[in-house]
């Protein structure tokens, strides 16, 4: 039976010129061409002021990482995000089925509440009666989910 080593540290480069890796190196040396163009074609002074945002661009480019992600990750990203569509969606909410009444001086809302009567369904049932006896002892409004179509208002 043979036996196969299985590969590990996938995940890290490989250092191809010295402590850098080819996408590294790729960028070091993309900057520093355009600079030495830049240094050779302008007059020094421009030279100069364009030359350290590229240079501290590539060298962002090769050494830096957000949350672990390289910057180059981060600007691809960014530009998806930027240049993409977006959905936006909006949620109308339901009118109430059942006007509210206007409350009196001294009377809660748990008061003018009635518990509505079941026909089916026993744990949907027990379900929506615990919500609506929590909110009664919070006295608090009852929450937007609408009673089964199968519950009777006693009046």
């Amino acid at each position: 039976m043979q036996r196969f080593q299985v590969p590990q540290f996938i995940e890290v480069e490989d250092k191809l010129f010295g402590p850098l890796t080819f996408k590294q190196f790729v960028y070091v040396v993309g900057g520093g061409a355009i600079v030495f163009i830049l240094w050779i074609s302008l007059p020094k002074f421009l030279a100069v002021i364009f030359g350290v945002p590229i240079v501290a661009f590539s060298l962002g480019l090769a050494f830096y990482k957000v949350n672990g992600d390289p910057m180059v990750n981060v600007l691809s990203h960014g530009l998806q995000y930027l240049l993409g569509t977006r959905l936006y969606i909006w949620r109308k909410e339901r009118k109430r089925k059942y006007p509210k009444k206007e409350l009196t001086v001294g009377q809660s809302d748990a008061d003018n509440f009635i518990l509505p009567k079941t026909k089916r369904g026993a744990l949907s049932d027990l379900a929506w009666s615990l919500d609506v006896q929590k909110n009664i002892k919070e006295k608090r409004a009852p929450s937007k989910i609408l009673p089964p179509k199968a519950f009777v208002n006693n009046k």
